[in-house]
């Protein structure tokens, strides 16, 4: 097994997630915040990182940002006391690859980490190659975009979000689908996510983002990537 590097600074919970992870015959490295997470998450060997929301000296927020930005497919599962729905899809929009409340159930942590593992061995697994349509030239493993000669800027989400159409041309895929593949999702607290992403992206990618060709809308069902336009 890998590394799990376990971002928290309540020493109760930093033993809980050893003995949890140890376990499992992880080895586990804690920080006890996130001034040196970039670095400790780029160590050879780091198959996920578990990151409270609440930390010293640096957000939770920030540091999640800075990690998906450095290494986008890195798995990233959230911990925190904070609940709420539009904390929950701040931090998925950021990258995060899962998000769990405090108080939380060990083993449903170690299952979610796994899962989020899993996840992204399998889209690391593809072949790496450039891609692009219409105008525009993508390299999803370098996590670079060109429209029309001119660099565009795309965020974490949005990378893995693009990256998953660009796996599954043609199929038209539904919300649901979409949220718990990408985003992680078991529960939908709203589908709006999904558009609000998709629709961010078509207006960085699309000739006419009103009249989509390539990231196109199924009513009543879904999207569908289609990449001749």
């Amino acid at each position: 097994m890998g590394i799990i590097l376990v971002i928290e600074d309540d020493i109760r919970i930093q033993k809980t997630l050893r003995r949890l992870f140890e376990g499992e015959n992880y080895e586990v490295q804690i920080l006890h915040d996130g001034v040196n997470a970039k670095k400790a998450a780029s160590a050879l060997g780091v198959e996920a990182v578990v990151l409270d929301l609440m930390l010293p000296k640096i957000s939770g927020r920030e540091v999640c940002r800075n990690l998906k930005e450095q290494q986008p497919n890195l798995p990233v599962v959230i911990l925190s006391a904070v609940s709420e729905v539009a904390d929950k899809v701040l931090l998925l929009e950021l990258g995060a690859d899962d998000y769990m409340t405090k108080p939380f159930s060990p083993r449903e942590l170690l299952a979610r980490v796994q899962a989020a593992i899993r996840r992204s061995n399998r889209m690391g697994a593809k072949v790496k190659v450039p891609k692009g349509f219409g105008d525009v030239i993508i390299d999803l493993d370098q996590m670079e975009v060109v429209r029309g000669g001119v660099p565009m800027s795309l965020t974490a989400q949005e990378f893995k979000l693009l990256r998953y159409f660009f796996e599954n041309p043609m199929r038209v895929l539904s919300r649901q689908q979409l949220l718990t593949e990408v985003w992680g999702y078991e529960v939908y607290p709203t589908t709006r996510t999904v558009d609000n992403q998709i629709l961010k992206l078509r207006q960085k990618l699309e000739p006419n983002p009103t009249e989509p060709r390539y990231l196109r809308t199924v009513h009543g069902a879904g999207y569908k990537f289609v990449p001749e336009g």
